[in-house]
């Protein structure tokens, strides 16, 4: 049975026999490819380029201009997808990002130790305008950090966004009546003032991530690192300053990673570099990158403090924009 244009049924409908129906999703979330952007294609002796752009989040990403992704999700599928692909020989992660969560940083980035554990590949990680927090977590997973001079690097620290509204609630006569069992159960809430051992508490947490990335950080980078306190701070420092620092290895661009990361393999100069992307996204240079940025309507309009759903996650962030308090579930 074939039903087409406007239909209006009154009355009742008597239907006898077997009827079939079937319906078709427009869904786009297609498998990822290997698509070659640059070099002489000869099926073998390909470089991955994987990149990292936007908030890292363990959290589905949708709104206008995004397609939907979850970042950490999708960066495993590519990881998959390099793991049973044998013509891959080299990756460079294109890293532009603040940071994100705590936990979908380390994920990522167990996701690449991973890779280099089951394949043995060279990982070589490219900075680009911004590598901080999380995003410097994961680069300290490759073999090599390249940056650009003007890169901005570092961050290594870690935030938890709280807010205090209760007088802010008062004024507008809402007063909060929790109801709970644990007198901790509603620590960072913002319907109250935290008590000092409440802050002691979350402080204590911080410390033991922050404690995780220095740790990493430090092991990485072995004797290359200065033996600098303030690297650890949570400041943020341009391209060339962690080249004198030694959180990197080597000023430069995309270019001279890609290239870094074949010499490591032992790779022609002409060695195809390929991007992993689904079908409905755009690959032409090595450049391009799934649009994934959050906004959750038209009117982005969210109140610090008031997204209780998505409060408190500890970050690891670069923190500049006021926008990413929200975005990042902060």
């Amino acid at each position: 049975m074939r039903l087409g244009g406007n239909m209006g049924v009154n009355g009742q409908i008597d239907m006898k026999g077997d009827v079939a129906t079937t319906s078709k999703t427009d869904n786009t979330a297609t498998p990822v490819q290997t698509r070659v952007v640059d070099g002489v294609d000869c099926g073998a002796g390909r470089i991955a380029i994987v990149d990292v752009d936007g908030l890292i989040t363990d959290d589905v990403i949708s709104g206008f201009g995004s397609m939907g992704e979850n970042p950490v999700a999708l960066f495993r599928e590519k990881i998959r997808r390099i793991e049973d692909d044998s013509t891959i020989s080299a990756v460079v992660l294109r890293i532009n990002t603040p940071g994100g969560g705590v936990t979908a940083s380390d994920m990522i980035a167990h996701d690449v130790d991973r890779l280099k554990l089951s394949r043995g590949l060279p990982v070589v990680a490219c900075l680009m305008t911004t590598a901080t927090g999380g995003g410097f977590y994961l680069a300290t997973s490759a073999d090599a950090l390249v940056a650009h001079p003007t890169s901005v690097v570092g961050g290594i620290g870690v935030i938890l966004n709280t807010y205090n509204m209760e007088d802010t609630l008062a004024q507008y006569n809402i007063l909060a009546t929790p109801i709970k069992s644990g007198a901790k159960i509603d620590v960072g809430t913002p319907q109250r003032m935290m008590e000092e051992d409440e802050q002691a508490l979350l402080e204590g947490m911080a410390k033991q991530f922050h404690d995780r990335f220095i740790e990493r950080v430090q092991r990485t980078r072995g004797e290359r690192l200065e033996p600098d306190e303030s690297l650890f701070d949570g400041r943020v420092m341009s391209g060339q300053k962690a080249f004198d620092s030694g959180l990197i290895d080597q000023l430069g661009y995309l270019d001279d990673a890609i290239e870094l990361a074949g010499q490591l393999a032992g790779l022609p100069s002409d060695a195809p570099v390929v991007l992993l992307r689904r079908d409905n996204d755009r690959a032409l240079s090595e450049f391009d990158v799934t649009p994934n940025r959050p906004m959750n309507s038209i009117l982005p309009l969210s109140v610090p403090g008031l997204d209780r759903s998505r409060l408190p996650t500890f970050l690891y962030l670069w923190q500049p924009e006021p926008r990413i308090v929200t975005a990042s579930g902060g």
